[in-house]
This record gives structure tokens, C-alpha cells and sequence, in this order.
């Protein structure tokens, strides 16, 4: 068995290394979906027992019987089990009646419409606050063991995707005597077999990753039977039985295509393979297209057709780079010619790439503070970088590409070998056990293949040549055979400094490629920097208008006890129907009547107002009126005009935002 160069072996232990420190980072994923509002709210405290709770979040999410769970203050639930849709992005769950008074919990675990599991919990109390005995899971949804081998087999399915893909482009589009070297065969098949057993593995955890997040549920099959009715085991079965077509496009590009000799019928199947292949890769990447970020938020119409773009460039580019990879390491030798085919494309899958990125990056982003502001917009700008790393090795290898020779003629490269293997044959000797120290390897061979027990010369041999001493002279003498054909295979590899040379910067391309995918597919598990941001607005406004309204407002009105201080309440503060209070106090703090209270709001903005509103008197020094409408939110203008007599009034105007 050929051994990897050492220098090859350690830094690819170094990449692993780096690659599982990436990707212990990068669990548990950001939830890309936001809570953005709830009814009752976080930690209000109502007076009577609301008949649900209602969730209000930034985007749509998906959710199944038992996602919503509200517990009282014993840890017992309370509801009813059966979310509803109320509309847009709310959703709600009934509660049972005759709830105690206390304080009750609300957790919730949902999937966010680009697949990612959301959870989070919050309190609200009727009546009063009180102690809570109700216990939540200590992980977050996504997270754990579970968690972390989803991860992994994400990481995998897209290494498996590259490797398949980007192998079987190169060998068809670059390189098609690459169809039968062996470690080039190993490569697509490799892939294959790697991103076959990432999606079953990934079909299997998805219940528990979007779940419990217990191991033991994975193989649980009524939470599978689930996962099939989703967006994302749709996607995982569409690719599963598109890689059932892969397997048969690899086993006719190693099989038939290989064995094909005549130009024409090589030419056409060529013709055949490159446009059944094409349609099996669009259909893989369209299948993390349809489930992920790219089927959601603006323009998805347009982004999932650019991200199976975009994905097939990554593949065309590194999957590529790795098949040359091997085959400068690995095979006896490569063509010139293919190796400047392939540097044009994988220059036509940058630019394509660059411009696929640039759209999703704006998409994504949507900012400059968020590109900056927010961990999916620093992930970002870090691809960015070693994307401009490996645009800089790959044009390094291409002045080594420039150099590399063409290589010996079939004819003189057969007479090299030859030669080559004559000498090494000459130069091994044959055990001591009954032949001359002078016998070459010829002869040896030739004693080997006579039969088991059979001497030189065609007679029975004596004791000293047994067939047990035949046996362990020719395996000896295999094993010797084996060292110098490696030795010699490795000879001719390096025999070209611009083949050695292109060796160390492919080597160094491909390393700085493995550090990028691991960081793209943390990127595809991270709350996109737009979304984060429009959660960050979303959630900030509603905290602006969570509670009542309250304004004081010093008037003096110039007449007899004209002095004086006005409390205006209103209650919830926010556009709708709302309950408004008016007191009014001397400077000493007690209440006391005037004549009239007027109150009006103006939306200029909007060319909305004034809207008069009349209180009812109440009490001494309050006044009240129910169902005070405000249409919009905005910046209103609050007039208040407070009458202490005839003739004595003022109007003191307040600037408020009403949400």
C-alpha cells in the first residue's frame, strides 16, 4: 500500500485539527428566527386568566402540536396542546379555564423557515407574581450531543457533494484518462459514499435535533415519520434518491467510459455523461437550496436558482482542486494539458462565485453595520478573506502550470519504464535458501511461478527448497518488487520541478479550501445578518411600546389657583383602542376639580388629526374616557387644553411616539 508523504500526512493532521476546532465553535447554531412579541406579555402581570397565549416572531416559523407549552407556577401544563395560526407571523395556544393566580411559564421550540430550530422561554403572572416550580430542559434547541453530530454530518454532506461533483467535472471536462486511475476513482467514490451516509444520518437526527435533542430519539421512528412531512426531509429524501442516479453516473464514468476506445462513441458518451451529470448536480444542490436560507426572506424566487449557481462553482472549483490534488500525489502521471484546462475553469467558477456572492452577500447582509455589527456578517468578511487567499496560491499555480512540462511520449515513456524496471530487477537479490547470491530477480521469479515444490529444473526439490521456503522467497521477493515500483513511481513523479512545484501550491490551495468550507458551513447555520438586524428593529419598537403611556404636564393658566399639574395615562400605549386616565393636581400635590379638560391628537405626518377627545369626570381631580382610537404609529402631537374658569385656559402640547 502506497504511504502519503509525511509532509502531505502532517498538515493534513493540522487541517483536521483546525477543522475540529471550527467546528466545536459552531454548535449550537443561532436560531434565525426572532420572538418578537407575545399575549400575554414577558413577565406582565394581568388581573384575570387570559383564554391563550400568543406568539408573535420575525418570520414565519413552522409548528406542531405540544411546540408551545405553558406551565403553572406547580410545573403543570395548562394548555390545551393544539397550536393554531392566527395570521402573518402570530400563533397562539388555548388554555384551560379556572387557571390560579401566579406565576406561569411559556417555552417554546419551533423551526425557523430556513430549517433551523428556535426555543426560548419567558414568564407572565395573573394576579400577583408568586414562586415557580416549573422546570425547562437546560439545552437550547440545536444544541448537545445531537447538536454537535448534525453539525458534523453537515459539514460532511457538503465535502461529500464537492468531492463527487467537482471529481467526476474534472476528470470529464479535464482530464478523461483520469477515469481509470485508481486514487482518482477513490475521490468521487469517496465523496459519494461520504455525502450518501451524511444525509441518512442527517434524515435520522432531525427529528431530535429540531426536538428533545435525546440521543435516544434518532431512531425513533414515529418522530422520522415527521420529519418526511417537513421542508427539510422533503429535501433530505429528494437527494437521497438523486444520489441513487449518481451512483449510476459514477459507475458508467468508471465502467463503460473508461473502457471506451474509439474517439466517436467515447465522444458521444462524453456528451452524455456531461449533460445527465449536470442535471443530477443542479438537482443535489437544488436540494439544499429549497431548505435552507436561499428559500427565504426577499427575493427567493431569484436566490435558490443563484445558490444552485453558486454551489456548483464551489464544487467545479474545490471539488477539482482536490482530484488534482491526488492525482499529483498519487497517480503515475498527468497530463499538462489537463491541468490547464482545469485552471481555466476553475477561473470561470470564480467569477462565478464572486458574482453569486456578491448577490447573496447583499441579500444576506443588507448593510454595512450588519456586515460588521453581526456574527453572520464577521463569518462573512472571514470567507471573504481566504477567498482572496486562494485566488492569490491558485495564481501562483498557475506561473508553476506554465512551467510544467508535457511529459515523455507514450513510446518513450514505455521505453523508460522499461528500462527503469530492468535495473530494479537486476539490483534485487534473492534470499539466501538454496540460490546463488548472484541470481537476479528473474530468475527468482521464475523459480516462484514453477509450482509450489517444484525445483529449477522442473524436478521435485529437496528439503532446502520446500514449499515453505518457496512461499516466503517470493513473498519477500513481492515485497521488494513493491518498494522499488513505488520508489520508481515516485522518481518519475518528481522528475519535473514544475510538477513539484505545482504540487506544493495545489497542496497549500487546497488546504486554505478546507478551513473555507468549514467556515461556509457555519455561515449556512447562522442567523443571516438582515434578519438578525430587522429582529434586533422588530424587537426594540415593541419594547419602546410595551408599557402604558404616561405624561405629566405642569400648566398655568394665569387666573385664581390657575397653577397646577396634569397626569395623562394611557393604557396599552400602542395603536388600537386604549383606555385613558387624566388627573389633576395643585403644586402640593393634591387633586383638586377645574372646570373642563379637553385632549386631541395630532399625526402630521400622516395629515391625521387633530382627533378630540372629551374625558368623562370620575372623581375629584380625575377624568377618564375608554376606546381612544389611534389609526398609526407615529410620532403624535398630545394637545392638552386645561379650563380653570371663564375665561382662564391654556393648552400645553406633547410630542410622543405611540407605537
Amino acid at each position: 500500500m502506497k504511504t502519503i508523504a509525511p509532509r502531505f500526512r502532517h498538515l493534513l493532521l493540522l487541517l483536521l485539527a483546525v477543522t475540529g476546532a471550527l467546528l466545536a465553535g459552531a454548535a449550537p447554531v443561532s436560531a434565525h428566527a426572532a420572538l418578537t412579541g407575545s399575549d400575554p406579555k414577558q413577565g406582565a402581570v394581568v388581573e384575570q386568566a387570559p383564554t391563550r397565549v400568543s406568539l408573535t416572531f420575525s418570520e414565519e416559523v413552522a409548528m406542531s402540536d405540544g411546540s408551545v407549552r405553558v406551565l403553572d407556577p406547580t410545573g403543570k401544563r395548562v394548555d390545551t396542546g393544539k397550536t393554531t395560526d392566527l395570521g402573518g407571523t402570530t400563533y397562539g395556544v388555548p388554555l384551560h379555564s379556572g387557571l390560579p393566580d401566579g406565576t406561569f411559564t411559556v417555552a417554546y421550540q419551533v423551526v425557523s423557515a430556513d430549517s433551523h430550530p428556535v426555543s426560548g422561554a419567558f414568564t407572565f403572572s395573573i394576579g400577583a407574581p408568586s414562586k415557580t416550580t416549573a422546570a425547562l430542559p437546560d439545552q437550547t434547541a440545536g444544541g448537545g450531543v445531537v447538536g454537535g453530530l448534525y453539525g458534523v454530518a453537515r459539514y460532511l454532506s457538503y465535502a461529500g457533494f464537492i468531492l463527487t461533483v467537482g471529481g467526476a467535472a474534472f476528470v470529464l471536462a479535464c482530464w478523461p484518462r483520469g477515469a481509470g486511475v485508481r486514487p482518482v476513482q477513490r475521490v468521487v467514490v469517496g465523496g459519494w459514499i461520504t455525502l450518501t451516509g451524511a444525509t441518512l444520518a442527517m434524515l435520522l437526527m432531525r427529528g431530535s435535533y429540531t426536538g428533545s435533542g435525546a440521543v435516544g430519539d434518532i431512531f425513533d421512528l414515529t418522530l422520522l415519520g415527521q420529519v418526511l412531512q417537513t421542508k427539510s426531509g422533503a429535501a433530505l429524501v429528494s437527494r437521497l434518491l438523486l444520489l441513487a442516479a449518481a451512483a449510476l453516473f459514477i459507475a458508467v464514468l468508471f465502467g463503460a467510459y473508461e473502457k471506451r476506445t474509439d474517439p466517436k462513441e467515447k465522444k458521444d458518451l462524453t456528451f452524455g455523461l456531461a449533460i445527465g451529470g449536470a442535471v443530477v448536480a443542479a438537482g443535489l444542490a437544488a436540494t439544499w437550496a429549497m431548505a435552507e436560507h436561499a428559500s427565504t426572506g426577499i427575493q427567493a424566487g431569484l436566490a435558490m436558482p443563484v445558490d444552485v449557481l453558486h454551489l456548483l462553482s464551489v464544487a467545479a472549483w474545490l471539488g477539482g482542486l482536490t482530484t488534482l490534488l491526488v492525482a499529483l500525489y498519487r497517480a503515475p502521471s498527468i497530463e499538462a494539458r489537463a491541468v490547464r484546462r482545469f485552471s481555466r475553469v476553475a477561473f470561470c467558477a470564480v467569477c462565478t462565485l464572486a458574482a453569486t456572492g456578491l448577490y447573496q452577500s447583499w441579500r444576506q447582509v443588507g448593510s454595512w453595520s450588519a456586515l460588521t455589527g453581526t456574527r453572520y456578517g464577521q463569518l462573512l468578511l472571514l470567507k471573504i478573506g481566504l477567498v482572496a487567499v486562494m485566488v492569490g496560491v491558485a495564481w501562483i499555480s498557475r506561473k508553476w502550470t506554465g512551467r510544467l512540462s508535457e511529459g515523455l511520449a507514450p513510446e518513450a515513456a514505455t521505453t523508460a519504464v522499461v528500462e527503469e524496471r530492468t535495473r530494479s530487477e537486476e539490483a534485487v537479490t534473492v534470499p539466501t535458501g538454496g540460490a546463488s547470491k548472484g541470481s537476479s530477480s528473474g530468475d527468482a521469479g521464475a523459480d516462484a511461478g514453477s509450482g509450489s515444490g517444484a525445483g529449477v529444473d522442473g524436478t521435485s526439490a529437496d528439503t532446502g527448497y520446500g514449499a515453505g521456503v518457496d512461499d516466503k522467497r517470493s513473498a519477500q521477493l513481492a515485497r521488494q518488487r513493491a518498494a522499488l515500483a513505488t520508489a520508481r513511481d515516485k522518481r518519475m513523479r518528481d522528475a519535473d520541478p514544475g510538477r513539484s512545484g505545482l504540487r506544493r501550491s495545489v497542496l497549500t490551495e487546497a488546504g486554505v479550501a478546507v478551513v473555507l468550507l468549514v467556515v461556509t458551513t457555519v455561515l449556512t447555520s447562522t442567523e443571516p445578518g438582515r434578519t438578525e438586524e430587522e429582529a434586533k428593529a422588530v424587537t426594540a419598537a415593541a419594547s419602546q411600546r410595551s408599557g402604558p403611556l404616561s405624561l405629566k404636564v405642569p400648566f398655568d393658566t394665569g387666573g385664581q389657583d390657575g397653577k397646577g399639574t396634569l397626569l395623562l395615562d394611557m393604557d396599552p400605549g400602542r395603536t388600537g383602542s386604549n383606555d385613558m386616565h387624566v388627573y389633576v393636581e395643585r403644586p402640593n400635590g393634591k387633586a383638586f376639580d377645574i372646570p373642563e379638560v379637553k385632549v386631541s391628537f395630532t399625526l402630521a405626518a400622516k395629515k391625521i388629526g387633530p382627533l378630540p377627545v372629551v374625558p368623562d369626570h370620575i372623581a375629584t381631580g380625575h377624568w377618564s374616557a375608554s376606546g381612544v382610537q389611534i389609526p398609526v404609529a407615529g410620532d403624535w402631537k398630545i394637545a392638552v387644553t386645561v379650563r380653570t374658569s371663564d375665561i382662564d385656559q391654556v393648552t400645553v402640547n406633547k410630542n410622543v411616539k405611540i407605537g
